[in-house]
């Protein structure tokens, strides 16, 4: 299992397929389960790389507190330590924020993918998003993920509790991260010049519909997309969604990269 190291914190990350790289970014206390139905649809023409933010799954998680500048020189550690000379990058959330710190500081990333982001933390429902943990209790945490009809799948819903049980951020870790989201103001969005695609639930209690409109119309090369449901609606409706990432990466990806 590869890792990266910086300042001392070890970074695990996991790769599948082969192509042009899209790594994923994942939102505040959750794992790189995330991610699964995104892998599925971009893995074997594309190179598919997920990592554990500090504070999650199987990676370091040091005292706080975190900020999103840190964050992204995690990301630059994996990338580099994986030898990533270039990279679409897919975040949500937290790791929305982390994808457009990253696109301001490096030259690596070719694109961005934003899920349910918003470009300032004061953006946020703060105690929306902290409803979000584990801490809250497994259903109740799931509430403001989900619509109601699919907390109803109770098989596909076991699985993902399972899955988080297993790999999210708790505790000091998940506070650190939310304190990072909270804190975080973006970079001039008018030299973030990536093609940028951006994605919100329409139901989201944690980024307003308002906040995620903004992001995108204040960015260069933004398109906004309303998806159905709250600030999992990537993953709840992940078959239409991927569809339109494979294209989109499709469009923009150099296969000689």
């Amino acid at each position: 299992m590869p890792t990266a190291t910086t300042d001392g914190v070890t970074l695990h990350y996991e790769t599948s397929g082969d192509g042009p790289t899209v790594v994923f970014v994942t939102d505040a206390g959750y794992g790189a389960w995330l991610w699964g139905w995104h892998v599925d649809a971009v893995a074997g023409p594309y190179e598919a790389l997920v990592w554990d933010l500090r504070g999650t799954g199987e990676s370091d998680a040091p005292a706080g507190p975190y900020d999103v500048n840190t964050l992204a020189s995690d990301l630059e550690a994996v990338l580099s330590a994986h030898g990533v000379g270039s990279a679409h990058l897919v975040g949500a959330g937290l790791g929305g924020m982390v994808a457009l710190a990253y696109a301001h500081r490096y030259n690596r990333a070719r694109t961005l993918t934003l899920y349910n982001t918003a470009a300032a933390g004061e953006a946020l429902d703060a105690a929306a998003l902290r409803d979000l943990s584990l801490d809250a209790g497994a259903e109740a945490s799931l509430s403001g993920a989900f619509s109601p009809a699919f907390r109803e799948e109770t098989a596909l819903v076991e699985r993902i509790t399972e899955w988080r049980r297993a790999e999210d951020a708790t505790g000091d870790a998940f506070e650190a991260q939310v304190a990072a989201a909270l804190a975080f103001d973006a970079p001039p969005l008018y030299e973030v010049t990536l093609p940028t695609a951006v994605y919100y639930g329409v139901d989201d209690p944690v980024v307003p519909t308002a906040a995620a409109e903004s992001l995108a119309a204040d960015l260069p090369r933004g398109e906004a997309t309303a998806v159905e449901g709250r600030h999992c609606s990537y993953v709840e409706h992940a078959p239409a969604v991927t569809d339109r990432l494979t294209a989109f990466l499709d469009e923009h990806a150099d296969p000689g990269l």
